[in-house]
């Protein structure tokens, strides 16, 4: 059985972490507040140096090696947070990092890395693919493996995050945190337990990439077979050894969400509480959006990370608002005569609602002769309202159909 990391190894992680990292804040959340009924707070680690909580536990496994092992460099895998924690803590120890990355990594992640110093190599379509390149590079070169979640210093070194929270945030009952191999809540959930018994630690996976729950049920860690996701930060494929033990010991809960629930978490953030979060970094507040655990508050719920893809970000955002229902995509077949789009156009507009883009076609097969086919985009103020446009519409004569259906 392996020994459980204790709370003297993270006040001695704290110490080395000393001058390195940034004690990073505890924002209110106002909505989330309302929609819990008690006071609940985001920490956001989202602003860390590199952007999430990852070199916190990197600085200190990277500080500890011997000169000689410095010397011949470390090695990591990532799909990017790890990645960059490592190249930014070798740097400042002065050692050489390679980190190997999935071929689908995000590219704002890979030039990040790179930009810390590192080399990158791409391996793999998963983190699971490219830790078994990392591997292989580490027998070959002697260079150090630097594991992104199932060592005991990365575990010390990321639980600080909650040193902090129960000084931020005294009164917590509840903290909420994303789970990908369990680097973090194992650490965080050493601390509470040591430090506040009573509090709850809760752990959010991603549906798609949920690999603690079978692995809790089977007592020990159990890989999925595939695994897909958009948070991609926490898509593991198994819990690690040392992680798994933490976690079965001493966290409360592990729940999941949906990708609806991550992209309504997302666009929440971004609009409410002006956070730039990447969708692993907002599976906890998606939880409680979405109401998937039952939690007692105070509540502080982690923002892990924030290195999103601007790309990935617009799509989510687009997501997001079709999830909250003020994002429709619908075809409106109509007869084929002058002045039938501005017709259209003008009663959608009668209510409100903003057409974002048209596609206009006669040549779809399924049309009778005379038909047209009216592709739409419309921004609308929510699921009232939608309806109520659709309703309108159905009402005029004209046959409404949502994009899935088309």
């Amino acid at each position: 059985m392996t020994e459980l990391v204790g709370l003297d190894d993270v006040r001695a992680a704290r110490e080395l972490l000393a001058g390195v990292i940034r004690t990073t804040p505890v924002e209110p959340s106002r909505p989330l507040s309302a929609a819990l009924g008690g006071p609940t707070w985001l920490k956001c680690e989202n602003v860390q140096r590199a952007g999430s909580y990852k070199v916190r536990g990197a600085y200190v496994r990277i500080s500890r090696l011997s000169a000689a092992e410095r010397e011949r460099g470390v090695v990591a895998a990532s799909a990017g947070n790890h990645a960059q924690g490592v190249a930014l803590a070798a740097g400042l120890v002065g050692t050489h990092a390679t980190v190997f990355m999935p071929v689908n990594a995000p590219l704002p992640k890979v030039a990040a890395t790179k930009g810390y110093g590192a080399q990158v190599e791409l391996a793999g379509n998963t983190v699971d693919e490219s830790l078994v390149a990392a591997h292989t590079y580490a027998e070959r070169t002697g260079a150090v493996l630097i594991h992104p979640f199932d060592h005991p210093d990365v575990i010390a070194g990321q639980g600080t995050v909650a040193l902090e929270i129960l000084e931020q945030c005294p009164e917590v009952k509840t903290i909420i945190t994303g789970v990908g191999g369990g680097g973090l809540i194992s650490g965080m959930a050493v601390v509470a337990k040591a430090l506040r018994p009573d509090v709850r630690i809760i752990g959010v996976q991603a549906a798609g990439a949920a690999a603690f729950p079978p692995s809790l049920v089977a007592g020990e860690p159990v890989r999925l077979p595939t695994f897909s996701t958009i948070a991609d930060g926490i898509a593991v494929g198994r819990p690690g050894e040392i992680t798994f033990n933490h976690v079965r010991k001493l966290v409360d809960e592990i729940v999941t969400v949906s990708e609806e629930d991550i992209s309504r978490a997302l666009l929440m953030l971004l609009e409410r509480g002006k956070q730039v979060v990447e969708p692993a970094g907002a599976v906890g507040v998606a939880a409680l959006l979405a109401g998937v655990v039952e939690v007692e508050t105070p509540v502080v719920a982690v923002l892990s990370g924030g290195n999103i893809d601007p790309l990935l970000m617009m799509r989510v955002i687009e997501h997001g608002l079709a999830a909250a229902g003020r994002y429709l995509r619908v075809t409106v077949r109509c007869s084929d005569r002058p002045g039938q789009l501005a017709s259209l156009l003008s009663q959608i507009a009668e209510h409100r609602a903003n057409v974002v883009d048209v596609e206009h076609q006669r040549a779809n097969p399924h049309l009778s002769l005379g038909e047209v086919e009216v592709a739409l985009s419309v921004e609308t103020r929510g699921v009232e309202h939608s309806d109520t446009l659709i309703s309108a519409l159905r009402a005029s004569g004209y046959q409404v159909v949502f994009a899935a259906e088309a």
